[in-house]
């Protein structure tokens, strides 16, 4: 009887330690699925991820018709695209919110926005409240203004009028440079890209101080992009990134990847032409040309070199 107890003891231990040695590919989906945390954990309940976007910053994020599109919204999709891969979803929709540059960083912070898509600057400030994905682009500030003006120099726009966007960093590169050098320049300030550029275009504003390839993108994109110009000289340097919640490490490393992946397969080269080469919606062409320091930026997420 022991000897028949001592058999039926290790029957069963031998089947518990097959049945641990089979069962850890559901228990570690299980505990995946528990452990899930922040933005995916958001996203694989409601089904849906909040892409926040501007409305007239070309080419990076605007409405073509009622459509948001642009450079910015290509790579939120490829992100977007590979959180569907992730949770084995692709049910998982994309939701559209407006944002501006007075709201976009509380919208993110809330959670209202999971991925901001736009063209905002990551710098240490900002840090502090948000998390950004690798730079998507190397931009800085300049002054648009109307070529029958003649300026050659933000210096010429002293004691002028020149309109920033409110709560951005051309705002701060503008109020800096006209304090150290008593510019004397009267700084209007707007809520958002159409309203700035159409205080030069009435002649409200003398220029505009905004990130120089929007100010050539809108110049662009205008009824007569023949009457203006954007001066040569950087107020600022301004690397953009995809803007997404602070505290996050599943994302952190989900959008990590996508870019890398991008890089590696020369889709964020792709993406690059598309908008800043080829032509737009519009029928126009930008012609802006990759600079050098995202190229290498690019390569060092893995874009092979040339």
């Amino acid at each position: 009887m022991a000897i028949k107890t001592r058999m039926l003891g290790r029957i069963a231990l031998i089947a518990c330690i097959a049945c641990a040695l089979v069962a850890p590919a559901s228990a570690q989906d299980a505990i995946g699925v528990v452990k899930l945390t922040g933005t995916l954990q958001k996203v694989k309940s409601t089904k849906t991820i909040t892409i926040g976007f501007r409305d007239a910053s070309v080419p990076f994020s605007y409405l073509n018709g009622r459509t948001p599109i642009g450079y910015s919204i290509d790579l939120c999709l490829e992100i977007v695209e590979d959180i569907r891969g992730e949770l084995g979803d692709d049910t998982i929709q994309a939701k559209y919110v407006p944002v501006n540059p007075q709201n976009r960083i509380g919208m993110v912070v809330d959670g209202t926005v999971d991925l901001e898509c736009g063209t905002t600057t990551n710098n240490a400030e900002r840090r502090k409240q948000v998390a950004f994905s690798p730079i998507t682009f190397v931009s800085g500030t300049k002054l648009l203004a109307k070529l029958s003006g003649k300026f050659k120099s933000y210096r010429d726009f002293k004691g002028r009028s020149v309109v920033v966007t409110e709560a951005s960093t051309n705002e701060a590169a503008l109020k800096a440079i006209n304090q150290k050098e008593n510019l004397g320049i009267n700084m209007m300030v707007v809520r958002d890209n159409a309203q700035a550029f159409e205080a030069v275009e009435t002649g409200k504003a003398d220029a505009w101080a905004g990130d120089d390839v929007v100010l050539t993108a809108t110049a662009v994109e205008s009824k007569r992009p023949q009457d203006y110009v954007v001066l040569g000289d950087f107020l600022s340097y301004d690397p953009y990134g995809i803007m997404y919640g602070k505290n996050d490490p599943e994302l952190d490393a989900l959008v990590r990847r996508t870019f890398e992946r991008l890089a590696e397969t020369r889709e964020l080269a792709r993406i690059y032409e598309q908008w800043f080469m080829r032509k737009l919606p519009s029928g126009r062409a930008l012609g802006v040309t990759m600079s050098p320091q995202l190229r290498q930026i690019f390569e060092a997420l893995g874009q092979p070199t040339e």
